[in-house]
């Protein structure tokens, strides 16, 4: 039998389905390439220190100068074409008088990118341009994950089970990552108000961190990377009897409580240190994208069981210990 990959284009894929996956992976592959190259212009930036000497340091200041201006025209497409999507999705939600994750990734961008224009076009203050393109090249690695996932779908009488299945457990997990968005959005206000009145030059830092950080791209991927794993598992081995749909939907539910709650912990581990300022605009991309490769990996888990257990004996894919 012929092995089973998410990433695979599904035969049955509608045109413009196959044409969302070629401009999302076309938008995930510049800004990548672009995070890269900024980040290599970011790094006489983070050897900066006032201790130098006098020469040493001027000369460095023009070097950074320089590469800050690189750095902001390489920036520029990945603001206004790769996150073209979160700026459609924010706008259009706040028109229909609702939140979702699209709007604090659309104000973590702007609060990390306006200012940083402005330090650019002055010479002074900070810049955060190696920290837009990292958190929009991972965010759109998550969303091409989830998107694959969502693609990779089977139809019939068992797959059906399985869609029915995800479409209760999507609703509750929606509302919890309203609540989730709408919290941390308010905290990072607040942290950034209090953070502005005491230290203002760690103000914009702070509540990059906790904005970037407030972008649910794991919980969003819990739920269909699972389903993504149960229907992968279905196509991949022969059906068994009726009771082993109801172990693998068992699974299934196990694993995407696993990957919601699990994600939720992280952030509520997360938050804390990035108000206290622990936390850089970088560090809270990094950690997003760790959770949310965490989350497909133990997805991933449940399609390795299933596929490896013996015919007729689903097991569970729950996380032991």
């Amino acid at each position: 039998m012929r092995a089973f990959s998410i990433f695979s284009t599904p035969q049955g894929l509608s045109g413009p389905g196959r044409q969302k996956r070629r401009h999302m992976l076309a938008r995930m592959g510049l800004a990548w390439l672009a995070m890269m190259q900024v980040m290599m212009f970011a790094f006489p930036g983070y050897l900066r220190s006032d201790s130098m000497a006098p020469d040493n340091l001027q000369l460095l200041d023009q070097a950074i100068f320089i590469m800050n201006w690189i750095s902001l025209v390489l920036t520029v497409p990945v603001v206004l074409y790769c996150a073209w999507p979160v700026w459609g999705g924010a706008f259009g939600r706040m028109l229909r008088g609702r939140v979702s994750m699209d709007v604090p990734v659309a104000l973590g961008i702007v609060a990390a990118f306006i200012p940083s224009v402005h330090a650019t076009w002055t010479g002074r203050g900070e810049v955060y341009f190696d920290s837009v393109t990292m958190f929009v090249a991972f965010l759109l690695t998550a969303r091409y994950l989830e998107l694959c996932a969502r693609q990779a779908i089977g139809v019939g009488g068992a797959h059906a089970v399985i869609e029915a299945f995800r479409v209760s457990v999507t609703q509750r997990a929606n509302q919890l990552a309203f609540w989730f968005v709408v919290v941390q959005l308010a905290l990072a206000f607040v942290v950034g108000g209090i953070w502005y009145a005491y230290r203002p030059e760690h103000a914009i830092g702070v509540m990059v961190a906790l904005l970037v950080m407030s972008c649910p791209c794991a919980m969003a991927m819990a739920v269909p990377t699972a389903v993504a794993a149960a229907h992968a598992s279905l196509s991949a081995r022969a059906r068994g009897p009726d009771f082993d749909m109801l172990r693998l939907t068992q699974a299934t539910g196990r694993v995407s409580r696993q990957n919601l709650y699990a994600s939720v912990a992280w952030h509520l581990l997360m938050a804390p240190l990035a108000a206290l300022g622990w936390v850089a605009p970088w560090l809270a991309a990094v950690s997003m994208l760790l959770s949310s490769l965490a989350v497909a990996a133990n997805s991933w888990r449940l399609f390795h069981r299933q596929t490896r257990a013996r015919a007729g004996d689903w097991q569970p894919a729950a996380v032991q210990g």
